[in-house]
């Protein structure tokens, strides 16, 4: 029976390799077709891009952030001022936080790419983002415990579907190794958007909006987190979220 039965299986197995040879071969087709109807662009100036996220001339305008900067809050320095100098602002309104880094200055290139994530539903982008943040976070890395998403209300969640953060801190989660723990800091309360507040109403605004999920204390108690945000601008977001975790 088995002797019978075993050239059918074997026209039966070519039979199916080939069908899969064509069926990749044919989404190989369709893809190429797709990327010649539909060119991808740069996120910041719209003209056409081999790949994804920005053009050459856009990537040179991203100012990668390198030392020397200010080791707490990760602001970079004009000048090398000497080893563990604060900046004046560290100094002048010193974080709940004990570090902070950033992968690239917050100019226009940059604010482009985190509007598109966050705002146009292009997760697309958080892999490369994610990435730059992993390395400019490395030395924090090392000897962090798990990572930490700011969280959204989950009223500006459901509205978005997704947190980007979220999307950030699994990139940085697979590169790192560092487990991420999604949901163990909540935001209590809705809060106004931040852009356009001043630093005090900045603080003001996201002041008490975060707490520690009940099932989740314990894991947190002695650990120490990175928390995971796409912008660190004024530092009133997760300051907060580190007041709230302490």
């Amino acid at each position: 029976m088995d002797a019978e039965a075993s050239p059918t299986r074997s026209i039966t197995g070519q039979v199916q390799r080939a069908l899969g040879a064509v069926g990749g071969a044919w989404l190989r087709t369709a893809r190429l077709a797709l990327d010649i109807a539909l060119p991808t662009l740069c996120v910041s100036c719209r003209e056409p891009v081999h790949g994804e996220g920005v053009c050459a001339a856009c990537w040179a305008k991203l100012s990668f952030i390198a030392p020397p900067f200010c080791p707490r809050l990760g602001i970079p320095f004009v000048y090398d001022p000497g080893p563990e100098l604060l900046s004046m602002e560290a100094i002048a309104h010193p974080p709940a936080y004990s570090r902070a880094r950033a992968a690239v200055r917050y100019d226009d290139v940059a604010r482009t790419l985190v509007h598109a994530l966050k705002y146009q539903d292009r997760t697309d982008l958080a892999p490369t983002m994610g990435r730059w943040m992993a390395r400019a976070g490395k030395e924090l890395l090392s000897e962090a415990d798990m990572l930490v998403p700011v969280p959204l209300h989950w009223r500006r969640g459901w509205s978005r579907r997704y947190n980007q953060s979220g999307a950030l801190a699994k990139v940085i989660a697979r590169h790192s190794g560092v487990k991420m723990v999604s949901e163990a800091l909540r935001r209590t309360r809705a809060t106004e958007q931040q852009i356009g507040l001043s630093r005090k109403d900045r603080a003001s605004n996201v002041q008490g909006a975060f707490g520690v999920a009940d099932e989740r204390k314990a894991d947190i108690q002695g650990r120490r987190v990175v928390l995971v945000d796409d912008v660190l601008t004024s530092g009133a977001t997760v300051d907060a979220c580190a007041r709230a975790l302490l």
